[in-house]
């Protein structure tokens, strides 16, 4: 079989990189409802982590705003899951800052001519936090165990096969092209996470129980409801290369990491001040100026996801399509935005499912129905569609601020036009088993992360909650997946927002939001990309 290598040719990227950082100008109305908008941020002095620190020593404590449901990488889509499991599990490949794939796990990979077949030549001498040496069998069982758990997995790979060639060398081969194949292998998200072949082996159904990886810091302990401790892993190997993203070489510079719980927003500031944390992650917004004028503490702001409702689509009253039009009719966007981000410094509207900064994939079709803000008209909607009155039950969180200040919101709005809601508040993980109870709620309120392709977006995966089970979306999502180039894929997805927009409405995108951090200016090399990245950063030397 004729192979092209990819050594130095890489994958076109699919993103561009978001430019990371804040402005004190907020926009104007007419700048927010761009189509198009072009709202680009700089960091407050971030340090740019380099290919020659050095080891520091100490321990950095990080407050995170919620406890993770698990550290099983391959088991949930959990923004506190992917930052938790980072330090402890890597990838095959992983995405640059540019959202172009790189080796990480393998030392180099080839593409059939054909498109169907990649060959992954394994780095050797690799080591697990149990000191036995990383091989193909392994990775074959771990991507085989994501491929079954993981949703966007398994959209992008399909029935593709994972064999072992030698100890060193795995192929995939799928029945048809993907043009996602190799992003999804590198996803920062619910993400392909090698770990030792008799873990996989013996990993009971609701998730591993033994975190054992290849990462630069090694997993210690997990007090419930209080932290996780991590160790700096002495036989990490890292991979060459100046690190970008999440590419590039790792470093464990400090001793140990904990990861502490922090639900209550005001508590992560005060922490913050007193210097109880080094970092605070999704810091709350209302405390960006305060956080800002302090000489210890530096911020930054990220692009993060899109705010969302999500509906249930398989039982209760938002089955029906044109309850849901009924419902979108009824809301303010930007009410909904400033509720949730209290400042445009903080969010933008958009119409596109996909960011502005994707250029391959971002388009504004159906616009028409975003934000049509017209509540007269969505009481006649409402009667129309068969309603007579019934509460609509969402379900929210406080570990999320956001979240629940869009519940109360959308609330509000309903409540103008004679509708009644219920916001049912729950911790997150709560939240997270719950959506998966189709008899428990009308919609959630939630974030969906950053994706490389629309079709890794769940809100078109019929398994998850929500359930978007839609013969025509499907069929588009089959047409993206297996197209060849994104260009080719363009017009289907043009196609598929549209429908989701004007006709199926299985979600509601208020618009991008974007995430606060804090960390103390004693850090040297903090970075983020995709949620928080916890090597190549160390503590400054008194």
């Amino acid at each position: 079989m004729k192979i092209k290598k990819y050594g130095l040719l890489m994958l076109v990227g699919l993103l561009f990189i978001f430019i990371v950082g804040c402005t004190n100008d907020s926009a104007n109305e007419d700048e927010k409802e761009t189509t198009e908008p072009d709202k680009s941020t700089e960091s407050t002095e971030t340090d740019e982590p380099s290919t020659d620190s050095a080891y520091t020593g100490g321990e950095i404590r990080v407050a995170l705003n919620t406890q993770p449901p698990s550290l099983d990488p391959h088991m949930g889509t959990a923004t506190a899951t992917k930052d938790a499991a980072r330090p402890i599990f890597e990838t095959l490949l992983a995405l640059n800052a540019n959202y172009e794939v790189e080796p990480m796990l393998a030392e180099s990979y080839e593409q059939s001519e054909d498109g169907l077949q990649f060959t992954f030549n394994l780095r050797q001498g690799i080591k697990f936090h149990n000191g036995n040496e990383m091989k193909a069998e392994d990775v074959v069982a771990s991507l085989e165990r994501w491929v079954s758990k993981a949703g966007r997995a398994k959209n992008a790979i399909g029935d593709g096969k994972f064999e072992i060639v030698d100890e060193y060398t795995v192929t995939l081969t799928l029945p048809e092209p993907s043009v996602g194949a190799l992003h999804v292998l590198a996803s920062f998200n619910q993400f392909g996470g090698i770990m030792p072949k008799e873990i996989v082996d013996n990993a009971p159904v609701d998730g591993i129980t033994e975190y054992i990886g290849t990462g630069p810091y090694k997993f210690v302990e997990w007090k419930q409801d209080q932290y996780i401790k991590y160790e700096r892993y002495e036989e990490y190997q890292p991979v060459e290369g100046t690190p970008s993203g999440l590419a590039g070489k790792r470093e464990a510079l400090v001793d140990t990491i904990f990861i502490e719980f922090v639900a209550d927003s005001s508590t992560r500031v005060a922490g913050m001040t007193t210097e109880e944390y080094d970092i605070g992650i999704a810091m709350p917004v209302d405390s960006y100026d305060q956080l800002k004028s302090m000489d210890e503490l530096k911020t930054e702001i990220a692009l993060a996801s899109g705010p969302v409702v999500v509906f249930n689509k398989k039982e209760g009253l938002m089955t029906n399509p044109d309850m849901r039009h009924a419902f979108n009719m009824a809301l303010d966007y930007d009410s909904v935005m400033k509720a949730g981000f209290v400042s445009s410094d903080f969010y933008r509207l958009s119409p596109g499912i996909m960011f502005p900064e994707q250029k391959d994939w971002f388009t504004d079709v159906g616009k028409e129905n975003y934000n049509p803000n017209n509540p007269e008209l969505a009481k006649e909607m409402f009667e129309k569609a068969g309603y007579n009155g019934e509460t609509i039950r969402i379900l929210t969180t406080r570990d999320y601020e956001y979240m629940y200040n869009i519940a109360i919101v959308v609330q509000a709005e309903l409540k103008k036009i004679g509708v009644p809601v219920d916001v049912q508040v729950l911790d997150w993980p709560t939240l997270l088993e719950k959506m998966k109870d189709p008899s428990a709620y009308d919609l959630v309120t939630t974030g969906y992360s950053t994706v490389t392709d629309p079709t890794q977006h769940l809100i078109f995966d019929p398994k998850n909650p929500g359930w978007n089970d839609d013969a025509k979306t499907a069929e588009l999502i089959a047409k993206i997946r297996t197209s060849s180039t994104p260009a080719e894929a363009f017009p289907y997805w043009e196609e598929l927002q549209e429908h989701t927009w004007m006709t199926q409405l299985p979600y509601i995108r208020f618009g991008d939001n974007y995430v606060l951090y804090a960390y103390n200016k004693g850090l040297e090399g903090f970075t983020q990309f995709e949620g928080l990245v916890l090597w190549n950063i160390g503590k400054k030397q008194d």
